[in-house]
Order: structure tokens, then sequence, then C-alpha cells
């Protein structure tokens, strides 16, 4: 393994191991778990989820990397907070139910050639906006640790190209904190077995997380990975690797999962001529699989750290984590001139949270958004792009 493939896989389980870490912390806080159900679901989505992903990239020497998927854990958040602990566990199954199900019946295109891609995107940007608004009360509470956390985030990747932008929002946040917060005693947490939970199927759990989360995970995490994979001129077998994550998400759930899958940024980063020759690009890969599995197992020992910062400095960490995935939504859906009224409407109802009839504000979203673009035809080229193609 040369000095390339050890960059792209260390910086690609960072990517993981830092934002994507701290949202599955603040959402099991804001679930009401406790400590020993907040370190199986790491258990699950790092150890499994680093697993699958090793055996997916040795199995077929593609440069695939992942564990969980963080767009999904965004959402889950502020859908799931009616639900039961049981009701939250056959939500997670369901979600591998129907990963799979797509997977095994070949009909992924079929799906999302009914749902305009800058409406999936409108959606996503709405789920995050809360997120990305954080970053300014944040500021406000502490301003010196948030002008050090955007200096982080700007200049981090300017110094050391190689290092993902929230490496400095967490280096320069951590110095601002040093000089104005008080840490107290870190309380230890014992090592705990993953705990299984006897999982409660609703109509409620499908409809406001299932199926939700799985459009999420398919669009903005699977199809990502598969594209930049082919983009590579690698040969994908994507529906095996769809399956595949079905059947994981599946039995992660009993552990309090909310989803085993690759990663579209992170195998990106993996598969890209930077990482070096292309059959010798799944060895980083293989790499970041094996730190996110070395998280997961010691997560016992990281996260009581974690639980000492204050929230305002939680809240700068996933705000920055996710800001690039907003900006890229942003600019997909609202930069598509295309689209207009679908993707507009489908931003304001995914951002406003609001639940209707046990359907969450981000499903009330792509079906309005969805509606609209095909009553409107703005899924249809206008005579102008007609002409240019």
């Amino acid at each position: 393994m040369n000095q390339n493939q050890w960059s792209s896989g260390l910086m690609s389980a960072l990517m993981a191991c830092t934002g994507g870490a701290i949202l599955v912390v603040h959402s099991a806080n804001h679930l009401g778990l406790n400590e020993r159900q907040l370190l199986s679901w790491l258990f699950v989505c790092y150890v499994l989820g680093g697993l699958f992903n090793f055996f997916v990239a040795w199995r077929y020497r593609l440069p695939i990397a992942g564990a969980h998927s963080v767009t999904g854990i965004a959402f889950l958040s502020t859908a799931a907070v009616h639900l039961t602990l049981p009701q939250l566990a056959g939500s997670f199954i369901l979600i591998g139910v129907i990963i799979a199900l797509l997977g095994f019946t070949g009909i992924f295109s079929v799906v999302f050639k009914h749902i305009p891609r800058p409406v999936i995107d409108a959606m996503l940007a709405g789920v995050i906006a809360h997120y990305i608004v954080s970053l300014i009360p944040a500021f406000q509470s502490n301003p010196i640790v948030g002008l050090c956390a955007a200096v982080g985030f700007f200049v981090m990747p300017k110094l050391v190209k190689s290092l993902p932008a929230i490496v400095g929002v967490i280096v320069f946040g951590l110095i601002g904190l040093l000089f104005t917060y008080s840490f107290p005693a870190v309380e230890r947490l014992p090592y705990e077995w993953p705990v299984w939970i006897a999982p409660e199927f609703t109509w409620q759990g499908f409809i406001s997380v299932a199926l939700p989360i799985s459009i999420l995970i398919i669009s903005n995490d699977i199809a990502v990975a598969v594209a930049s994979l082919n983009k590579q001129g690698y040969n994908t077998p994507v529906n095996r690797i769809i399956s595949y994550s079905g059947i994981a998400t599946g039995i992660g759930g009993l552990g309090l999962g909310h989803s085993i899958n690759i990663g579209g940024m992170m195998t990106t980063m993996c598969s890209s001529d930077e990482t070096g020759a292309k059959d010798e690009r799944y060895r980083a890969a293989l790499l970041s699989s094996v730190l996110c599995i070395l998280f997961g197992l010691f997560a016992w020992l990281i996260i009581p750290y974690i639980t000492l910062l204050p929230d305002y400095f939680i809240a700068s960490l996933i705000g920055y984590s996710l800001l690039n995935i907003f900006l890229n939504s942003m600019q997909s859906s609202f930069g598509n001139k295309q689209y207009r009224y679908s993707v507009l409407f489908a931003f304001i109802i995914s951002v406003s949270g609001v639940t209707m009839l046990g359907i969450s504000a981000a499903l009330w979203s792509l079906l309005i958004g969805t509606i609209i673009a095909f009553l409107l035809k703005e899924h249809r080229p206008t005579s102008a792009e007609q002409a240019e193609g």
C-alpha cells in the first residue's frame, strides 16, 4: 500500500468517524436513548458497517468505502421522535427490506425514474437546513469558538489539501474551547455488548422513517458511490451491492443501527485518480473500513469525551459536516432551470418539518414536489433544451 492509498483511506474514515459519529450522538440524545443504546448504535454503524464495506471492497476488488448514511441520520433525529424503541428498530429493519427489494427486483432505475432528482435534492436540503441555520446561534453562544471553527473550515484544506475541512473545524474549534470553556471531569463508560431490540412494525414507522430514509440512502449514498465508480471506469455490480446493503441494514436494525451501506463521498475519495493505480485503489477502501471498525470497537472510550463538548460546539461540528452536502443539494435543485415550482415547494415543505396524517414532511415534499413536476410538465425538456440536444 502506497502513501496515496494510506492518505485516501485515512481521509475517507475521518469523514465517517467525525461528523457522522457526532450526528449519531446528537440523534441518540434527541431520541432519548441511554448510553448502552448509543454504544450499540455506534457498534452497528461502524463495526458491522465497516465489515460490510470491507467484504464488498475485497469481494469485487472495488474502492468501495462507507459505514452508514450521514444524510439518513440527519433526517432521523427530527422524524422519529414519536416512535418507541421497538418501533424504531422495526423502522430500521424495514429500511433494509425496502433497499433489498430494490436490489433483488432490479427496479432501482424504475423507481427513481419517476422521482426527479432535483426534487430529492430539494427535500434533502430542507432536512439539512435546520442544522445549517444552527451555525448562527452556535456562533452567538461563543463567538471565539465560532470564529476558530470557521477559520478551521476554510483554512485547513488550504494548508493541508488532503485533510477534509471538518478536521480543521475540530482542531481549531478545540483550540478556541481551551481558552473559553471549562471541561468537566470525564466519566468513563463501561464496555457494553450491543443491545438487541425486539422490533415492532408500524405504519407510521414505515411512512415517516423507513421510506424516506431508504430513498435518501439509495439516492445520496449508493447512487453517488456507483456514479463515482462508473466515472472511473469500474464495472460495478449495482443490484448485488444494493441487495447486500439491504440485508446488512435489516440485520443491523436489531441492534439499533439505522443503516449499513456504501458511502457516496467516501467511495468517491477512495476511487479518485489521486489514490493511485486503478486496480489497487480498493486497498484504500479496505483501510477505511478497518479504521471504521476500530472506531466502533473503541467507541466506549471515545464517546465520553465527545459528550463533554458544549452543545454549541456540537452544533457547529454538525453544521459544518453537512455544509457541503447542503450546498450541493441546493445547487442541484435550485440550479436546475427546468424544475422551478416543484423544487420550491419540495424545499419549503421539507424545511417546515411538519408531520401530517402520520407522514413526515420529507415524504410529503417528495410526493407533492413530484406531483407538481408532472402537473406542470417540468419533467419534460423545454423546446430550447431539445434544440440544444
